[in-house]
Parts: structure tokens; sequence; C-alpha cells
């Protein structure tokens, strides 16, 4: 069990906000496989929720199973983000997470993300509003999402970590990086030590470099963080919180799905999209995703291209019946022996 606030989680393992990625039909997706203790909208701009924009409102959708659900807000200290807060509350927010941690230039170098960890002090002070204006009115925990600082000469995550307990955030969740570092290099676990060490009783969240569960493993053992967040190596295996519960409760690992499991979640993928949003998006989510989703499942360049190619959903339906007859003739693909996810895999087996 990890507790934020007043808000109990039935797994350490979380779904991260992924601009592009983290709308409804994808955390319904992973939910529905298991293992989820908290997952997050897309990042939501405080101007666009608050005038309502359809864009925003398509973001911040929820839905009954959608839950417990976090809604992660970026913004500035010149920005409304207490009234953002309080609306994300009113809009069915189990959490709030303000942005200090994104490196991507429209959001860092504008309006919040890491540009907010280039002035502590600020930062401290804007949190706080935050929490006055959510916490105390609607019980909502407030929580922050950061890196370890903008580079290597500037590292303040334990030192924001720390202040940012002292003025009510209920919970940290630190990448492993620097914002100059993107998302290039290896996640620093001594950095998620170091903000762990720093706090007093609030629940750090370690992120980063996690594509298999034995990865969060190994970051909880080595970090003593009390959760983990899961960001890209959930859209290769959404059913990666589950693997995760497994391991960490039991100590089982629990094993991969098996081909045609996996035709199955991305049927299930494609049915959601298409009951919470519409055919547009089914086939850009569908056709974008399935490289990245496809490289757990071997050699499948069909499937990819008949995917990635189809003009309609009903299409990539037929693409995905078609290979689904082909295993359950006892097909199979060549397993890929190279590469980042066959590392991964052979970390997944030690």
């Amino acid at each position: 069990m990890l507790r934020i606030g007043n808000v109990h989680l039935q797994s350490p393992a979380l779904l991260a906000p992924m601009a592009g990625h983290t709308d409804l039909p994808f955390r319904l997706l992973c939910r529905s496989l298991g293992g989820v203790g908290l997952a997050s909208t897309d990042l939501l701009n405080v101007h666009s929720v608050l005038r309502g924009t359809p864009k925003a409102m398509q973001l911040a959708a929820t839905a009954p199973g959608d839950d417990p659900l976090c809604m992660q807000l970026y913004g500035n200290a010149q920005d409304p983000l207490p009234e953002a807060g309080v609306w994300a509350v009113d809009h069915g927010a189990r959490v709030v997470d303000i942005n200090m941690g994104c490196p991507v230039d429209k959001v860092a170098k504008k309006h919040g993300g890491s540009l907010l960890l280039c002035d502590v002090d600020s930062t401290v002070r804007l949190a706080e509003r935050i929490v006055e204006a959510v916490t105390p009115r609607t019980g909502v925990p407030v929580t922050a999402k950061i890196r370890l600082g903008w580079d290597n000469t500037r590292i303040v995550g334990p030192d924001l970590a720390r202040q940012l307990e002292q003025v009510g955030i209920a919970a940290v969740t630190v990448h492993g990086r620097t914002t100059e570092q993107f998302f290039k290099g290896n996640a620093c676990l001594e950095g998620i030590a170091a903000v762990v060490g720093a706090v007093d009783a609030i629940p750090v969240i370690g992120n980063g470099d996690i594509e298999v569960a034995a990865d969060a493993q190994h970051m909880m053992q080595v970090t003593g963080c009390d959760g983990v967040m899961i960001a890209r190596g959930a859209l290769r295996r959404p059913w990666i919180f589950a693997q995760i519960a497994s391991l960490l409760e039991n100590g089982v690992p629990m094993p991969e799905p098996s081909f045609q499991d996996k035709l199955g979640i991305l049927l299930r993928h494609l049915d959601l999209i298409l009951e919470h949003l519409d055919e547009r998006a089914a086939l850009h989510r569908m056709s974008s995703g399935i490289a990245r989703f496809a490289r757990t499942m071997g050699h499948v360049k069909g499937l990819k291209e008949g995917i990635r190619t189809a003009q309609s959903s009903a299409e990539i339906r037929q693409v995905l019946d078609f290979w689904q007859r082909r295993a359950q003739r006892g097909w199979a693909p060549r397993p890929v022996l190279e590469g980042k996810d066959a590392q991964a895999m052979r970390r997944q087996m030690v």
C-alpha cells in the first residue's frame, strides 16, 4: 500500500503523465490489465482548462473505472495554478500534480515545467499557494513531479523536495535526469536516493528507465523510494503494472502475455479509443503507437505495416483478426534477439 495524503493506492506502480499518450482510453487500457495504483492525465495547461477549450476538456476527460485519477497541471508563478487546481478537483481529480520536470521547450522555456527548477524559492511559494487553495477546502493532496535539476551544475532536487514537503506537498515524483539530459543517458539512481533522504515523511516516487518489472524492483531497492512511475515503458508494455505488483507483493515474476494476448490488447485499445474519442483518434493512436508496442512481439513487420497503412478502424480490426487467426493455427513470430527490448527482457528473467 502506498498513501498520498488521504488517498490509499493499491499498488506502488503509477502511470506517468505523457503528452500525447495518457488519454482516457490508454489509462483505461492500463487499468484493465491490472496493477495501476494511480494514473495521470496528459499535461494540462492551466489557462486552457479554466477556459474550457475542447482540447483541454478532452485531455481532462474521465469515466467510471478511471480511479484514482491524478490531473497534472503546468504553469508558472504568473499563471492561475491555484484556481486550476480547484478546477481539477471539481472535475474528478483525486490527486493534483504540479509539473516541475517537463524538459520540452514549449513548456520549460515559457510556461513552467523544468523552468521551475531554476528558482527554488519562487517555486516553493507557488506550491504553497496551490496547496492552500486546494487541500484545506477539498482534502485532495497536491504533489509535484520534478527532475534532479536543470543541469549537473544545478542539482536542486533534494533541497526542493525538502522545502516542498514543508509547505504541504504530499508526495514528490523525481525523474532521475536533469533537464539538459532530456531523455538521454541513464537515470541516476543516486540522485533519486538523495531526494528520498532529503524528506521526512512524504513518499518519493522514482521515475526513469523502467522497462520491465525487475527495473522497478531494482530502483526501489537501491534508492529506497516508495513507488515507481512508469512512462515510456508503459507504451511498450501496458501490462507492466501488473507485473510490478506481482513481483513486489509475491516475489513472483509474471510472464509476458502471449502473442495472441497482445493482439487482444491492441484490439481492446482500439475499442476504447472508439468508445471515448473518435475514428480519427483511433487511426492516429494505433498507427503511431504500433511500432513501439510491437517491439515486444517479435518480427511482425506485416502487422506493423498493416496497422500503419490502414485507412479506417475497420481495416485495423481486419488486420488484427488476420493475425489472431494465424496465432490460433500455431504460428508465432521469431523473437527479437538484439536491441533495447531484448536487453530489458533479459533483465526481467534475471
